[in-house]
């Protein structure tokens, strides 16, 4: 890599630097460079003897296979280090095939190399069953110090919670709260604590943790909630707490030109999907909770089924994404009949609607549209299952392509969906059809996306240019 009377030890390190520039080039952060590093550090080790501008595709696409399949990553890491592995060689090494390989693809090679994965499994009948990754969460020192103190309340709490059928993301976020709280308090027992000490935490998340509104407010839904449902004690008055200050926004709102260039950046799957959170006004959750019957192709609808709010409702299915959808799919489909011949071929259904059909949960129409990588352990039920995709992989894509079309606004995930009502509105739909598309229950909410009907630069004329 680098000529000159230069130290082995000292070319190593340039070679590295390198590295992590053109990882931090790519958007990446240093900490993140540091761990593409690490993933690459781990394939060159794996093929000692073997000198870099050796290595081919088959190589990289062997190595892969045997990851998925032997050790069973999660699906994030898995994807982080197919990208440290492209890097690697494409922008480092220059290699010819590198501009050709199928990253993109090896990104989901359940549902695009099962044949490949199949001869790496080991296994007499040439099956392919991943590892469970059961070491998903892991509580920190403090953690086990509450949880061995308090045990008994986090329990209870758990319990009121699935009483109500609140979200498992209300019960996580709800349980952090209170753990947060007991250990600001020194681990005091929350029987001696009384409204003030709700009070001075509150204050102390506005003022010196300078938290937003949403955040400040969750943390006091989340205390009420365990002294009404598992203390049974009344707060009473909590008093004056410094309130966060809740700024009034519009929505990022996307150009059709800047839709076209992030597009240009996405592609495989997360292109599709993301074509559905712009296409369909879809929600990040709505999206990757698709099932295969919420895709009704005749009619051109997608049908969210327990959307924000535990509501349904039906928006439409983009022409320019169906002949995508339908190979998609099939690929699924493949997916789904070798995890049933295994065994396996389950997903989850919400437990009432499990106990009256219990034979549900194996058929084709209740699969996820867009499966997860591997198998995964329901925290609720202790059922391994695959669950559907992660929608974090959906918006690092996201950020990724927002990165590489050099885009200047804060597009995330969610700015597609306003794309998607404010376009609608310039192209002269009526605002009750918008908010039946988005899901609104009031159309106050829709409202907020007139802000394109009134532009300041149609109708007013700056002086300077009189």
């Amino acid at each position: 890599v680098i000529v000159g009377n230069i130290d082995k030890k000292e070319q190593i390190a340039e070679f590295w630097r390198r590295y992590r520039v053109a990882v931090m080039d790519e958007g990446q952060s240093a900490k993140k460079a540091a761990e593409y590093q690490k993933s690459a550090t781990f394939y060159i080790e794996s093929h000692k003897g073997f000198r870099l501008k050796e290595h081919s595709g088959e190589d990289v696409a062997a190595y892969l296979a045997k990851l998925v399949v032997r050790r069973g990553y999660p699906e994030w890491l898995y994807i982080q280090i197919v990208e440290a592995i492209r890097i690697l060689m494409q922008r480092i090494m220059k290699h010819e095939w590198a501009e050709k390989f199928p990253w993109e693809d090896w990104k989901q090679p359940h549902l695009n190399f099962s044949d490949k994965l199949s001869l790496c499994s080991g296994e007499e009948d040439g099956a392919w069953r991943p590892v469970l990754d059961k070491e998903h969460f892991k509580d920190s020192l403090d953690g086990k110090v509450w949880r061995e103190l308090y045990g008994e309340y986090f329990d209870k709490m758990r319990t009121k919670i699935r009483v109500k059928h609140y979200s498992i993301r209300t019960e996580q976020s709800y349980e952090n709260w209170l753990a947060r709280f007991l250990t600001f308090h020194d681990l005091k027992d929350p029987r001696l604590l009384s409204a003030g000490s709700v009070t001075v935490y509150l204050d102390y998340l506005a003022d010196v943790r300078r938290v937003s509104a949403s955040t400040q407010n969750q943390a006091l839904c989340a205390l009420v909630f365990f002294w009404k449902h598992v203390l049974f004690l009344d707060l009473g008055e909590l008093g004056d707490f410094h309130h966060a200050k809740r700024p009034k926004r519009l929505p990022v709102v996307m150009t059709k030109t800047e839709i076209d260039r992030l597009f240009e950046h996405m592609d495989s799957i997360y292109g599709l999907m993301a074509g559905l959170l712009y296409g369909a006004g879809l929600r990040v959750m709505e999206c990757v909770r698709l099932r295969i019957k919420d895709i009704d192709f005749e009619k051109r609808q997608i049908n969210v089924r327990d959307g924000k709010g535990s509501k349904d409702r039906v928006t439409v299915l983009p022409d320019k994404y169906v002949a995508g959808l339908e190979e998609h799919i099939a690929k699924v489909k493949v997916l789904f009949d070798k995890d049933t011949a295994d065994g396996c071929g389950c997903v989850y259904i919400w437990p009432s609607l499990a106990r009256k059909f219990p034979e549900i949960e194996r058929q084709w129409g209740w699969q996820y549209v867009f499966p997860a990588l591997n198998y995964s352990t329901d925290p609720r039920s202790g059922k391994a299952r695959r669950h559907h995709v992660h929608q974090q992989n959906l918006q690092k894509a996201v950020k990724r392509a927002v990165v590489e079309a050099e885009l200047v606004k804060s597009v995330s995930c969610h700015t597609l969906r306003h794309s998607f009502a404010t376009h609608l509105l310039e192209g002269g739909y009526d605002i009750r059809t918008v908010q039946e598309l988005l899901g609104h229950s009031d159309v106050s909410t829709t409202m907020i996306y007139t802000h394109v009907l009134n532009r300041p630069g149609l109708a007013v004329k700056s002086p300077v240019d009189l």
